[in-house]
Order: C-alpha cells, then sequence, then structure tokens
C-alpha cells in the first residue's frame, strides 16, 4: 500500500500544500489543503527535497526543479502538464501556442481546462500560461499570485527584502 506524505510550506506567495507518494510528487496546491485533496501524514524528510528546490526557486537560486512527478489525470491532461514543463523559466506561452503544440489550435479551450486542473502547481508551471495577447488570464492560485510568480522569473522586484 502507498504512503502518501504530506507538509504545508510557507512560502512568499503564501502557503502551499506538498503532498507525495512513496516515489513521487502528486501535488502542489497554493493555499492550505482544500478537503477533496488526499492528506497523509506530515513528512517533511520525504518531502525534504521539493520544499528545498521550492525555497530555492523562491530565492531566485532555482530555474528548473529537479522532483519525480506523478500527476495524476487523463492522457489529454498529462500531455498538456508535459507541455507546461517545456515552457521555459522566464517565458511565456499562450493557451493557444499550447493547443498547436498538441497539434490541434482548436483544442485551446481543451487545453485551459487542463491548465486549471494542474496539481502540481509551481513545479509544473501553470502560471506561466497567458491569453493570446499577453494578458494575465486565469490562475487557480489568483491573478495576483501568477503576477508575483511571473514578475520572479522576469527578475523584476525581489520576494526577499
Amino acid at each position: 500500500m502507498t504512503t502518501i506524505h504530506t507538509r504545508i510550506h510557507d512560502t512568499p506567495v503564501g502557503v502551499v500544500t506538498i503532498v507525495a507518494d512513496d516515489v513521487a510528487l502528486v501535488a502542489v496546491h497554493l493555499g492550505p489543503p482544500p478537503p477533496t485533496l488526499a492528506l497523509g501524514r506530515r513528512d517533511d524528510v520525504a518531502l525534504g527535497s521539493a520544499r528545498d528546490q521550492l525555497t530555492a526557486f523562491f530565492a531566485g537560486e532555482v530555474v528548473a526543479f529537479d522532483l519525480p512527478l506523478a500527476p495524476r489525470g487523463s492522457a489529454f491532461q498529462l500531455r498538456v502538464w508535459e507541455q507546461l514543463r517545456r515552457i521555459p523559466y522566464g517565458e511565456t506561452r499562450s493557451y493557444l501556442d499550447i493547443a498547436v503544440a498538441l497539434g490541434d489550435r482548436a483544442l485551446v479551450r481543451a487545453v485551459g481546462a487542463a491548465n486549471g486542473a494542474n496539481p502540481i502547481a509551481i513545479v509544473v508551471p501553470c502560471h506561466r500560461v497567458v491569453g493570446s495577447d499577453g494578458s494575465l488570464v486565469g490562475y487557480a492560485g489568483g491573478l495576483r499570485r501568477k503576477r508575483t510568480l511571473l514578475d520572479l522569473e522576469a527578475g523584476v522586484g525581489t520576494l526577499f527584502p
């Protein structure tokens, strides 16, 4: 039987809930754990690497995460989330860009829905997806957090004094 490990971690964009199974990271949820999130026991050792890499990301020291991931979703969602992981640090793509990368520009709304269902926020950088005109649209963590994350990656301001 798989053990679920959980850690609530303070970050400059608020609390995040980190969840892993025995093998990989399964969720990084912005905010306290929602009632629908399967939580396990608090385990700082099992989640130490994820915690450390998130801390380094917010300090501007990490631009790519090196963590085993096991997001749970449909085959289409997994394809979208893989496209998100290909967006370089400090860059953005539109929902249309991702639909085109998947081979069908008509998938733009489905891409938006899959992006919004991303269970591993920040690590799978759904915050790097913007509207076709470059506007900030749709982010489960709120547009203020999205702007903060994009500004961090662009080197605009700092999250630490």
